[in-house]
This record gives C-alpha cells, sequence and structure tokens, in this order.
C-alpha cells in the first residue's frame, strides 16, 4: 500500500479585537474601506502589547489607563 499523505491544516484567521459595526457607527463624515479593520485591529494589539510591557515593568498585573 501506498502512504498516505497528510494534509496540513490551514491557520484559522486570527478573530478581531475591535467591532465593525461599532467602529463603521462611529465614523460619521466618511466611508470605512476593508483594510481599514485589519489595520485598526493591529494597532489596538500593539497598543495592548505596550501597556502590558510597561505595567509589568512597573511590577503590576493590572492595566491602567496611563499604561497606554
Amino acid at each position: 500500500m501506498a502512504a498516505r499523505k497528510t494534509k496540513k491544516k490551514a491557520a484559522a484567521p486570527v478573530e478581531l479585537i475591535i467591532s465593525k459595526s461599532r467602529t463603521k457607527g462611529a465614523v460619521k463624515k466618511c466611508n470605512v474601506s476593508s483594510e481599514f479593520y485589519a489595520a485598526l485591529d493591529a494597532y489596538v494589539r500593539a497598543a495592548i502589547k505596550g501597556a502590558e510591557e510597561r505595567a509589568t515593568g512597573n511590577g503590576r498585573k493590572t492595566l491602567r489607563p496611563y499604561d497606554l
């Protein structure tokens, strides 16, 4: 018998942190392109990562507004 080939599963798409409908609702005078959501999500993730690093650097386990 021939050896079976195993199929690799595609990586699951990363779920957005932001809400598309709420983002669009917050915009009053412009349209929102589909690429904007991914860019905004990346920006938010980077802000959270930076805040997390600052909090742990200060010996805290709680994120505070001033960590942003």
